[in-house]
């Protein structure tokens, strides 16, 4: 109870990306740029899920690791949950035009669990080695290399026919579409799916680093002047 008090605002923002990134990978971007279809290639999600990085991060940076694994733990039963509970409501809602069954709800589950799981962790065991370092460089490293795992883990679970014993395949997933959208050879539509979701991730991640910056740049002084004055 200790900690939810003292950190509820670090677990608040990583429960409701979570929680948006559950209800936006939903909806595909219905926009063409040129002869390239957005809604093959992304999700309102790719734009959401990113910032989970900024969070972990951040809490890094002011708490420790000890206190972001302890918020990466609590984001990662928020995804479980909205992977398994939120498609049923939203298809019950009409908001999403299809129902998918409970064995496929339950393998995409795993695989946002998983990634998330794995790639956040990865993220403050990568922070905490550079963090002695230029200012940027931790943040950028770890949410790069979280990212990659992430977009590896999950769409490699999700889609890969090689995970079919985890439940069924999304045969429109499998079918093949030009590659990412534009290319004259085709591959399986996941594939593009994650490599546009990795694209955005990393182009997130840099853009991260200006609030990443702010943030840090007025929490620690004011931080340290706090101990300064109880010491």
């Amino acid at each position: 109870m200790t900690f939810i008090k003292t950190h509820w605002l670090a677990i608040l923002a990583m429960s409701l990306i979570v929680l948006g990134a559950n209800i936006a990978v939903q909806y595909p971007i219905f926009l063409t740029l040129g002869s390239l279809d957005l809604a093959d290639i992304l999700t309102y999600g790719a734009f959401v899920y990113p910032f989970a990085f900024l969070v972990t991060d951040l809490t890094n940076r002011i708490y420790g690791p000890a206190t972001a694994r302890k918020v990466v733990f609590v984001g990662f039963a928020a995804a479980v949950i909205c992977s398994l509970a939120l498609p049923p409501i939203l298809f019950d809602l009409g908001l999403v035009p299809y129902e998918a069954g409970a064995a496929r709800i339950s393998r995409i589950a795993l695989a946002s669990g998983s990634a998330f799981l794995i790639a956040q962790l990865l993220d403050i065991f990568v922070f905490n080695r550079l963090r002695q370092d230029r200012w940027w460089r931790a943040p950028a490293a770890s949410s790069i290399s979280g990212s990659l795992v992430d977009t590896a883990v999950f769409f490699g679970i999700a889609f890969a026919p090689v995970f079919l014993f985890l439940g069924p395949n999304d045969d429109f997933a499998l079918e093949a579409a030009p590659f990412f959208g534009l290319a004259a050879a085709d591959a399986p539509r996941w594939v593009s799916w994650a490599l546009g979701d990795l694209a955005l991730k990393l182009s997130i991640a840099v853009f991260a680093l200006v609030p990443y910056r702010i943030i840090i740049g007025r929490v620690l002084p004011a931080q340290n002047a706090s101990v300064r004055a109880g010491a």
